[in-house]
């Protein structure tokens, strides 16, 4: 599972407008839905997740709109959501933004900041290196 929390300058201007905090996470997913009668499943990761849904990278074609559900493997716990967002395509793999049904803090077992958290006012290290030893 690998975790990024520098935003860049245009993330952070993105993220003020969003509803809940986008992490940018890798974490692994199942997808099930269905194209025409047939069902489909499939593995994936995360790109990012929120309170409200993921990003993620699908090879199986999705339209907005569409209804699907995801599985956070590690819980087993299964969650309804939409196709909000089909993005560009690349190496056979589309970005799909998937949101719940109703927004779910808990299903990804991670703690999100506040919603009026803001990422310029993290605390900082004061120094860096170690304190030098009193002289003797």
């Amino acid at each position: 599972m690998k975790a990024s929390t520098q935003p860049s300058a245009d993330e952070n201007s993105a993220e003020r407008r969003r509803r809940s905090y986008r992490l940018h996470i890798t974490m692994p997913v199942l997808v099930r839905g269905k194209k025409g009668d047939l069902p489909f499943t499939e593995e994936t990761h995360t790109a990012s997740v929120n309170v409200h849904g993921c990003m993620v990278r699908l090879a199986e074609k999705v339209v907005r709109g569409q209804e699907v559900t995801i599985v956070n493997p590690n819980t087993v716990e299964e969650l309804p959501c939409t196709v909000a967002f089909v993005g560009q395509s690349e190496s056979g793999r589309t970005e799909v933004g998937l949101e719940f049904i109703e927004p779910s803090p808990l299903f990804w077992r991670i703690t999100f900041p506040p919603e009026d958290w803001d990422p310029s006012e993290r605390k900082r290290p004061t120094t860096t290196g170690t304190p030098a030893l009193p002289q003797r």
